[in-house]
């Protein structure tokens, strides 16, 4: 009996098999730190090449019109973009810093999917808003120091958000003129509980509401273009 117990016992012993080479650890290891060490390397680089772009722009413009209008006309297009990206940020929206490009500008990257017409047009609205801000900013100083620099500034501070208000599909006008019209004829979806119940006819007070912003904007972008030409006889 102890016999056959002691058979059984060896039939069912399974020897220990040696390792081999964990090849996949192995590469884990190697590669891992290389692949931080890189992310790491192209998240700088992309920095880089954002203040890279800014500085490209101040020399661009400064070698046409002079430093002092180079820096000014790029803190100008800075602060448009930041008008975005704040009340991007204010609806708890992600933001990329402002990139800028040469002679045509800068833009901000914002994650707006899902967004309704009435908060993508107060994005689309907050930049040329800012930069009416700003450029009236220049307009006060011309006026108390009676600087043409300054005035210069202010003429095509409004000028370019005046630009951008055009209805075309890669400015902000373009965005604005879409919301209005997706507000105009968007049903508006009644939530209860955080689940959609029932569709509501379109809410096209905020339609009109968007008209009105775009267009008062743009008289207000446009009037002060009239009041801070300045004469090319005076440049």
């Amino acid at each position: 009996m102890d016999r056959e117990r002691v058979v059984t016992d060896y039939r069912d012993y399974r020897p220990v098999q040696p390792r081999g080479t964990d090849w996949k650890k192995i590469f884990q290891r190697i590669w891992a730190p290389i692949a931080a060490i890189a992310g790491l390397a192209v998240k700088f680089a992309f920095v880089f090449l954002k203040f890279f772009g800014l500085f490209v722009s101040v020399a661009a413009y400064a070698l046409i019109w002079g430093w002092k209008f180079g820096v000014g006309i790029v803190v100008l297009i800075f602060l448009h973009e930041m008008g975005h990206a704040i009340e991007a940020k204010r609806q708890g929206l992600h933001v990329s810093f402002p990139t800028f490009i040469p002679f045509l500008g800068a833009y901000v990257t914002i994650k707006h999917a899902g967004l309704t017409p009435w908060r993508s047009a107060l994005i689309a609205l907050a930049g040329p808003l800012a930069g009416g801000i700003s450029s009236a900013a220049c307009w006060a100083i011309a006026s108390s120091q009676n600087s043409d620099l300054f005035y210069t500034l202010a003429y095509t501070g409004f000028f370019l958000n005046l630009f951008n208000l055009i209805p075309i599909a890669f400015l902000d006008g373009g965005a604005i003129v879409r919301a209005a019209r997706e507000a105009w004829h968007m049903p508006v979806i009644q939530f209860e509980g955080g689940v959609p119940m029932r569709a509501m006819a379109p809410d096209r007070s905020r339609s009109l509401l968007i008209w009105s912003l775009y267009l008062g904007l743009g008289l207000v972008l446009a009037y002060g273009m009239w009041k801070t030409h300045v004469p090319q006889n005076r440049l």
